[in-house]
């Protein structure tokens, strides 16, 4: 369940508010700022497992009406998978972070699926992607969900964890130095049926925040542990934990992000 929207992203803009609007889900122990892990697992968590307080960002995605009217599509479902446990040589670090994608891809060749795994579907059909880019949304009417899913990094420095990467990058080992930990999934799934009764023929009328109309650049396990299991829900209730700061408006987000350009500070 997301638990908040708002115009921050501790990892690239650490401390400000003025990012692209984001999407929260996992612990709400999370502001501008980056929580450590300590931090996180004394937030509240905002999904089906009491025991899952790892932090979760993506871009918010909106149905863009008009050129000044944005509808923001909340996910019918966000699911984390941690896949290859079996293959992981070291739990995640504390206080590890992660970012996968390509903010500023622009092709197909700037998203490299065998890696990251980034692909946009129609959940139930119609499929389309062996006449579009995978990367982009699909250009055909979903009849149900439509459906993108995204890999993280597999391996980390220990000694740096900032330093990461993907085994699939390396003939599916761990460059010199770094091991390899559980991968994790994202599995998001927005239903925009209800908002876009009409459907669409070509370029869907939606956007993530980071990006462009109609842009969009399996084992695992149930984590039981001390707060119950894995889907036992949570027994509090997530909030954000700086209301006062930011906004959750996309267009004065924008306006935001545009105030600190014009004022000189760098990103």
């Amino acid at each position: 369940m997301r638990f908040m929207v708002k115009n921050i992203d501790p990892i690239v803009s650490p401390g400000q508010y003025r990012s692209h609007m984001h999407s929260f889900f996992g612990s709400d122990a999370v502001t501008k700022n980056m929580p450590t892990t300590e931090e996180l697992q004394k937030g509240c968590p905002s999904g089906q497992n009491p025991n899952d307080l790892s932090v979760y960002w993506i871009p918010t995605l909106y149905y863009v009406r008009s050129p000044t009217e944005y509808i923001e599509v909340n996910p019918g479902m966000f699911s984390t998978y941690y896949e290859n446990i079996d293959k992981a040589e070291i739990p995640y670090p504390a206080n590890f972070f992660a970012v996968a994608g390509n903010a500023s891809a622009r092709s197909q060749s700037d998203v490299d699926e065998r890696t990251t795994g980034l692909t946009w579907w129609c959940e139930n059909g119609p499929e389309d992607r062996q006449t579009r880019d995978r990367a982009l949304m699909p250009r055909v009417t979903c009849s149900g969900n439509i459906q993108v899913i995204l890999r993280f990094p597999d391996c980390v420095n220990p000694g740096d964890i900032k330093n990461y990467a993907y085994s699939a990058a390396n003939g599916g080992r761990c460059p010199g130095g770094m091991k390899r930990i559980p991968q994790l999934r994202f599995s998001v799934r927005y239903n925009v049926r209800g908002l876009i009764p009409g459907g669409w023929n070509g370029t869907p009328p939606l956007k993530l925040a980071c990006g462009e109309v109609g842009e969009g650049r399996n084992t695992w396990m149930r984590v039981d542990g001390a707060r119950g299991q894995g889907k036992a829900g949570a027994a509090c209730t997530p909030k954000d934990r700086d209301p006062a700061g930011g906004t959750g408006d996309y267009l004065e987000s924008v306006e935001m992000m545009n105030s600190a350009a014009a004022s000189g500070h760098g990103h």
